[in-house]
């Protein structure tokens, strides 16, 4: 009974570790990409200004910021994967008694999931103000930024842009697992390791890109939100429609970047999904 009890709990730390590890492997590879987009969230400027402003920044300051993103998307790709097979496994047992049917059971595992998510703002928030050249001079660090916002504004200013963040995770935690599946029974059988690997990539790939653009707003209005340091919290629908009138009123201009993050999310969430599965399988 020990011996099984061990193994698991072998198993449950088993989908937090490959989740960390994948989240790693993609930060590391696609950062720079990540900072053109969130130039052109901030500024709506074209993809090519945005390579520009990197350019002019230096290679000095290109992987500037990768220590928030890097110790966030581990952790919470880590708490995605994990809390969802957790909270899946408890939520599951509680409802096999009561006739609850699995996809409703399985859709509010993953909004508690993404929910629980969102305790990692303030490393968002870091890399934020970490990527906005408008603040390379006054932040020099993680730890210096972080230290700053606590020291001069308090521990709420880390978690400024947290509802378009809860308004973001929920949901999309819950598209994401729940199409993961059908998903990639839709695509060819494959025969060998490889194919498996292919598969979990584009599985994984159109997702991310898919919810990239269905939620690309919230990620504009958090980016615009969080580039501020100090002053009101000024709420979702009032920062959205800043941003709105700034553009021209324009749908186009509010998606500026949103190409790009397709992109991105689609390397992203394969790269993510495609390792994920493929450590499952090692460790």
């Amino acid at each position: 009974e020990v011996l099984s009890k061990k193994v698991q709990s072998n198993i449950q730390r088993k989908h937090y570790v490959c989740g960390s590890l994948a989240a790693f492997s993609n930060i590391v590879l696609t950062f720079p990409i990540q900072k053109v987009l969130f130039r052109q969230q901030l500024h709506g400027v074209l993809a090519i200004d945005a390579v520009r402003q990197l350019q002019r920044d230096g290679l000095r300051n290109l992987y500037r910021g990768l220590l928030p993103p890097l110790l966030q998307k581990s952790t919470t790709v880590a708490i995605m994967f994990g809390l969802y097979e957790d909270f899946s496994r408890v939520l599951l047992d509680q409802a096999g008694s009561s006739g609850v049917p699995e996809l409703i059971t399985r859709s509010f595992a993953a909004a508690l999931a993404g929910t629980a998510e969102a305790i990692l703002t303030p490393f968002e928030r870091v890399q934020t103000l970490l990527q906005d050249h408008r603040h390379h001079g006054r932040f020099n660090n993680t730890a210096h930024t972080f230290r700053t916002l606590v020291t001069e504004y308090g521990v709420t200013e880390c978690y400024r842009g947290l509802v378009p963040i809860l308004l973001r995770n929920g949901p999309s935690n819950v598209l994401f697992f729940g199409l993961r599946g059908p998903i990639k029974e839709q695509l060819p059988e494959a025969t060998s390791k490889a194919g498996n690997l292919v598969n979990d990539f584009v599985c994984g790939g159109l997702l991310g890109a898919g919810l990239g653009i269905m939620f690309y707003p919230l990620n504009v209005v958090k980016s615009r939100a969080q580039s501020q340091v100090g002053g009101a919290f000024n709420p979702c629908r009032e920062v959205l429609l800043t941003v709105w009138r700034e553009r021209g009123g324009s749908i186009a201009m509010l998606f500026r970047g949103a190409h790009l993050n397709y992109h991105r999310s689609l390397l992203s969430w394969g790269i993510i999904n495609a390792t994920y599965e493929l450590l499952l399988k090692l460790l």
